[in-house]
């Protein structure tokens, strides 16, 4: 079982150096986060086996980035609370945490965890080999959302970092139609302002590097009028 990355997030000090010992004691690798959005930004780029998730901490709480994982990923998640009720575990275990230990704990007791969830887990998935969670695959198209790659057909496709990331966007939204302010606001990070040439141009230059056929897109689809799709095929 060494060998695993495990993610800690906690913005107490003392408890984050405590588990630090046990963690790398038993061969685990740690990274570690003081809130959700911290959590939610290690996760894009590393590969993580399981998350011990605190759930009081500032700009974004346990529950919150709890919610927000599961979105994408079903790596094993461990919240922690000083909140003991019912109620409390209840919310944790509802929003997708596979356990839930209250603080003060024993930290061996939960390693024995930790051990338990990552067997669970191992053994679920040691069936037919499934994509890494880091990875959409779209019919022949590949994007590594952690080394920022792309390939169609096994070939290596150069994109910038802006067709990148329209490219994952649209990749992470299947079957959803995204207006061309959306792309704008989100890609470029700044109002859109009648910018709608500005991300024509960047998709007509994505579909010439992606599709076969360009004029006849396979992946992204124009939607007139209003935006861009990319269809689950």
């Amino acid at each position: 079982m060494s060998g695993k990355t495990i993610l800690l997030v906690d913005d107490e000090k003392e408890i984050v150096e405590l588990l630090e010992i046990y963690v790398r004691n038993e061969g685990y690798h740690l990274l570690k986060g003081s809130n959700g959005l911290e959590a939610l930004e290690l996760l894009q780029n590393h590969h993580v086996d399981l998350i011990i998730l605190d759930v009081m901490m500032p700009h974004m709480d346990g529950i919150q980035a709890c919610m927000k994982i599961r979105q994408e990923r079903d790596t094993p998640i461990i919240m922690l609370s000083a909140k003991g009720q019912d109620m409390d575990k209840i919310t944790g275990l509802s929003v997708g945490a596979d356990d839930y230990e209250t603080k003060p704990f024993n930290p061996l007791v939960l390693m024995a965890r930790i051990k338990s969830l990552l067997r669970r887990y191992n053994g679920l998935n040691n069936g037919p080999a499934k994509k890494p969670d880091y990875e959409i695959v779209i019919d022949g198209l590949v994007i590594n959302v952690l080394t920022h790659s792309v390939t169609v057909e096994e070939e290596p496709v150069r994109l910038t970092p802006r067709e990148f990331a329209i490219l994952r966007m649209l990749a992470e939204n299947q079957g959803i139609v995204l207006s061309m302010e959306r792309i704008y606001q989100e890609v470029w990070n700044e109002p859109f302002m009648e910018s709608k040439n500005t991300v024509m141009v960047h998709v007509r230059k994505l579909r010439e590097k992606i599709e076969s056929d360009p004029r006849t897109p396979r992946y992204i689809k124009t939607v007139w009028g209003i935006g861009y799709k990319m269809e689950s095929l």
